[in-house]
């Protein structure tokens, strides 16, 4: 599946924007945006992957119907969400979708250094 620089450049943007510190990574075949080495949203098959809070994901697929929880490996990934391009195609939407996970980093569990 081919990079999507546009929604990638959206991204960099509005985290300058918001004056986050990110390292971005390339991860799933697609990127990913690190923020205090946890994984924050990239892009994966096409999409948007979105970590949120694990207590609101439900809630979130009922108001956006665009987001439904990711499934990698054949397994549903508790706290991330999967957006289709109608749910990020405006910055209002894109910003929707950063805000909610910069809300759940801080308290989101790093990966374990192997």
């Amino acid at each position: 599946m081919a990079e999507d620089s546009f929604l990638l450049d959206r991204m960099r943007r509005l985290l300058e924007q918001k004056q986050v510190n990110w390292i971005e990574k390339k991860m799933f075949g697609g990127n990913c945006f690190m923020v205090d080495d946890k994984m924050l949203i990239g892009t994966y098959k096409g999409g948007l992957m979105a970590r949120v809070d694990p207590e609101e994901a439900a809630e979130l697929t009922k108001q956006r119907p665009a987001a439904e929880q990711m499934i990698h490996g054949g397994r549903p990934m508790t706290g991330y969400l999967m957006v289709q391009a109608e749910g990020y195609d405006t910055d209002t939407d894109l910003e929707f979708w950063l805000l909610k996970c910069l809300e759940f980093n801080p308290k989101a569990k790093a990966s374990k250094k192997k």
